[in-house]
């Protein structure tokens, strides 16, 4: 039995677009969240159009200025992409891709999108298995944050609580793309890598990451 309207935050990668339709597969109606906070290149942004468009799910876009995130290698194109080995990505503390503060601005808006159209869930594709180390992607932040959504929502005031669901939380990359075949999640349409260029890097974390997840899936990976 399905459970209402959902929104989702969609970035237009790997995990995101897996969450979207899984989240369709889950909820009544499914609503899609981009925000464009100042990241290096737009490709992402282009990706999660596409997918939603694919999903044939309403799809609202958000634009920040936040000028003081200078030290971040995702919203400064001045500084390198770190390129780290696999095995060390998410061992070696906080790399320099993190946004600060990015989780928590993004739920705060989903959270008002999923107050004003009556929604009973948002969706975060966040993983804290494989991932970079990023702190607002662990259980700890996701937990948290649902207790905000509760008591700062006129639907939590009025005893239906708003959940954060995060159902890639606990999943290894691997698990993310057996889940993405399952939902009928067109990976195809999806961008990953860090740099933005015409092809994906492939040595970048987030590449690394992804590469990963298809290759112990035993799948090509079609946007590669």
């Amino acid at each position: 039995m399905k459970k209402g309207i959902a929104v989702v935050l969609l970035s237009g990668g790997l995990d995101s677009t897996t969450a979207l339709y899984w989240a369709k597969s889950e909820y009544d109606s499914v609503v899609a969240l981009s925000i464009r906070y100042g990241q290096r290149h737009v490709k992402e942004l282009s990706a999660a159009r596409a997918v939603a468009r694919a999903a044939n799910v309403k799809l609202h876009e958000v634009s920040l200025t936040l000028p003081w995130l200078t030290g971040s290698s995702l919203t400064n194109a001045s500084l390198r992409i770190p390129t780290m080995p696999l095995k060390k990505i998410g061992q070696g503390g906080i790399p320099s891709t993190y946004v600060p503060g990015r989780n928590t601005i993004f739920l705060s808006l989903a959270v008002s999108l999923a107050d004003a159209v009556g929604a009973c869930a948002i969706i975060i594709g966040a993983n804290a298995l494989d991932y970079s180390g990023y702190p607002d992607c662990r259980p700890p932040f996701i937990k948290a944050f649902s207790v905000v959504a509760k008591e700062g929502t006129k639907r939590g005031s009025q005893g239906k609580p708003l959940k954060i669901v995060a159902p890639l939380l606990r999943l290894d990359k691997r698990g993310v793309v057996r889940l993405a075949q399952k939902v009928g999640a067109p990976l195809e349409l999806t961008w990953s890598c860090y740099a933005g260029k015409g092809r994906p890097c492939r040595v970048c974390d987030s590449c690394k990451l992804r590469d990963k997840g298809f290759r112990e899936a035993g799948l090509e990976d079609p946007a590669a």
